[in-house]
């Protein structure tokens, strides 16, 4: 037998402020099931470097800000080494940094009580985040009605998948690849990211060690299609000009 309070199921989506209202009020609309009406999901966007993740991420966030919604912002380790998402065409905006000590949904929490609406997240380089942090987004898709749009790298510099990649292909609700082509130095199209030290492609070292795609410097990023990556041939050396 249920009570009327049992027939209520409890509600845990965002909360909207209204005159008079408790901060932490909730007014979304729930289905027969108990569901969210929202349908909140956890949708994964990935490719390889120089196809625009970043950018996306940033077009996501304005999109949906524009609509009225209000999100978070996320990254780590973002190449500018700073607590912002950019992209290498020139966009900026400022995130919150994710440490392993950081839980997503204590963020989601604290804004609440902050009165503060959180209807999304954007978590760009999500590559770079720990298993758990994925287990929290989809925590935060199921129990909170928060939609999660996480954006990064599939695999890393030994074509092996980074493990929070593999748990959100495993967890997410859809994953897209990002149709911007990026093409290896011989015209076909660029799959992976090969990790250039001194001139040469290496295959060992951390996991993570950050880097640039451009070609100065000591160590790099180069994107190359299978076939280059598995022979580690980072194609015909630019001419030097001479004096």
């Amino acid at each position: 037998m249920t009570t009327a309070d049992d027939a209520t199921p409890t509600c845990l989506a965002r909360p909207l402020r209204a005159p008079g209202e408790n901060p932490v009020a909730c007014v979304v609309a729930r289905g027969v099931d108990g569901r969210p009406a929202h349908a909140a999901a956890l949708r994964f966007y990935w490719g390889p470097m120089d196809c625009g993740k970043s950018t996306m991420a940033l077009q996501m966030n304005h999109n949906h800000s524009r609509q009225g919604r209000r999100g978070l912002v996320t990254t780590r380790i973002d190449r500018s080494l700073g607590p912002q998402v950019t992209s290498r065409i020139g966009l900026a905006h400022e995130a919150i940094e994710i440490t392993d000590e950081v839980d997503l949904r204590a963020l989601v929490r604290n804004a609440w009580a902050d009165g503060v609406r959180v209807d999304y997240l954007i978590c760009d380089e999500a590559s770079f985040y720990s298993v758990q942090h994925v287990e929290q987004m989809a925590e935060l898709v199921d129990s909170y009605d928060v939609d999660v749009y996480a954006f990064g790298l599939a695999t890393d510099f030994r074509s092996c998948l980074f493990p929070a990649a593999q748990r959100l292909f495993e967890l997410a609700d859809s994953v897209a690849r990002i149709q911007v082509e990026v093409l290896c130095w011989c015209g076909r199209e660029g799959l992976l990211n090969a990790r250039v030290a001194g001139g040469r492609v290496v295959r060992e070292g951390e996991q993570v060690v950050i880097g640039d795609t451009v070609d100065t410097g000591d160590l790099r990023y180069q994107v190359l299609c299978r076939r280059h990556h598995r022979a580690g041939d980072l194609g015909p050396r630019p001419a030097i000009a001479e004096g």
